[in-house]
């Protein structure tokens, strides 16, 4: 349809399942970013949206008028600026439960060539978020200024930090609106808050994770199929070649989740420990095939190298020679926090005064986890937010998280509660119970899920 200038028609054309151009759409977000419509008209364009979709066109027109809203990050690589010696890569995830993966992919990219800046968000729900991870760790700037922002990528390869008010500034004010005009789950709203951000920061690939199982953002395996398809495609469409992969979250991919101890499982993988065997952390399985593989995808994409294997033997190396870790540690500096983290972790990290082990009611295998439930037992010990606004308790969490098919036993509980009191301990301990399931039955008995179920490749026109 042909663009109109009042903002009220524009709605209601798009609430009578007419199809917007890119002008109109334009015009829409200019005004959401001004704040010439009203949060009522916010609210009606976006409810206008989930109860009648948006073609492909219009999801990319929409994905890139919030782009475009605020400032676009120039950096090069690639493209036609030669600011920077290699290609500029990001990876988002959809989040879950134990995922870490940002803290180790980001240096570890960086470590082979890669640029990477990494604008993250907090947790959500269930769901952990890097920059409540980082926040365990005294003194880490998630709000740098631009000018320290840009140093940072130039210098150490890698900086993670949170949204400006500069950056896809739609996208905040659209959120904030749908957050509580049960908007949230509209497909084309995700698509473009998820990319509006990302595609500002001027990249040359993109990879996505996109979740599924019980611990997922999205209700159903072909709801999150179609998230991932969607992505991939208009990401590319808008310019940005993109990978998206289908992820396994009916379990917790780390074997732990909360804030600092997430942090400590990063250092570990970065640094090649292995963790207490008591606790039964691994710093290999499943959280590090998947930031492997990611990793792998964005090298291939930047090309920093010309075959799968070459850019998996890269990413060994670079790991094995501490160059991965090395990176990580300047970024922490970098943005105000310890310059020796690595070392004395002990020191800066807190550490919940109650650790108390949880074993099943019976010996068995774990047949079945509600990982959605073992998040919010997390939020419920105080690692994540019942409301906007909350204070995070960054020392509280779960490590030792036993694996879908393992073996549980009077040894061997289903994880170890890091709490605050004992009254949140037993309150942790419930909740898990309730959560996983265990029954006497053999490995061959328990269907474990395919890690990575499918992988989308969109190159740019």
């Amino acid at each position: 349809m042909r663009s109109q200038a009042l903002p009220q028609e524009l709605i209601r054309a798009k609430r009578d399942g007419e199809a917007l151009s890119p002008e109109a759409i334009r015009e829409l977000v200019g005004g959401i970013s001004d704040g010439s419509l009203s949060d009522a008209q916010v609210g009606a364009l976006a409810m206008a949206i989930f109860l009648n979709g948006m073609s492909a066109s219009e999801t990319v027109a929409l994905t890139e008028a919030v782009r475009d809203s605020g400032e676009l990050l120039a950096w090069g690589g690639l493209g036609a600026n030669q600011d920077l010696p290699g290609p500029v890569l990001d990876k988002h995830s959809t989040g879950g439960v134990g995922d870490l993966v940002s803290l180790v992919l980001g240096p570890w990219v960086a470590a082979c060539g890669g640029f990477v800046p990494m604008v993250s968000g907090r947790g959500l729900g269930h769901t952990g978020g890097t920059l409540d991870q980082l926040e365990s760790i005294p003194g880490y700037d998630i709000a740098p200024s631009r000018a320290r922002f840009r140093r940072l990528v130039r210098e150490a390869g890698v900086a993670i930090v949170g949204q400006t008010a500069e950056l896809a500034p739609a996208d905040k004010r659209l959120y904030a609106v749908r957050d509580v005009t049960a908007t949230v789950e509209s497909l084309p709203l995700i698509v473009s808050s998820i990319l509006g951000k990302k595609l500002a920061c001027g990249l040359d690939a993109l990879v996505m994770d996109v979740k599924s199982g019980s611990g997922a953002f999205m209700p159903t395996p072909e709801k999150s199929r179609e998230l991932a398809e969607a992505i991939a495609e208009v990401a590319s469409r808008a310019g940005t070649p993109t990978t998206a992969l289908l992820t396994d979250m009916s379990q917790p991919l780390a074997p732990c989740a909360g804030n600092a101890v997430e942090v400590r499982q990063a250092i570990a993988l970065l640094t090649g420990e292995k963790r207490g065997e008591e606790s039964g952390e691994k710093t290999d399985g499943r959280l590090m095939e998947l930031t492997r593989t990611l990793a792998a995808e964005l090298l291939l994409a930047g090309r920093l190298a010309e075959s799968r294997s070459a850019a998996v033997a890269l990413l060994d190396e670079r790991l094995a020679s501490g160059a991965a870790a090395e990176r990580f540690e300047r970024m922490v500096a970098g943005l105000g926090g310890p310059a020796d983290l690595l070392e004395r972790r002990d020191r800066y990290l807190p550490q919940a005064p109650i650790v108390r082990p949880v074993h099943a009611e019976r010996c068995g295998r774990i047949t079945r986890m509600d990982t959605r439930a073992v998040g919010l037992a997390v939020v419920a010990l105080g690692g994540g937010r019942r409301a906007p606004g909350d204070a995070i308790d960054h020392a509280v969490g779960l490590t030792g998280i036993a694996a879908l098919g393992e073996a549980v036993d009077g040894e061997r509980p289903l994880a170890w509660v890091h709490a605050r009191s004992e009254a949140d301990a037993e309150r942790a301990a419930m909740q898990l119970l309730a959560a996983i399931d265990v029954n006497d039955v053999g490995l061959g008995d328990v269907t474990l899920p395919t890690l990575i179920q499918h992988v989308i490749r969109r190159e740019a026109p």
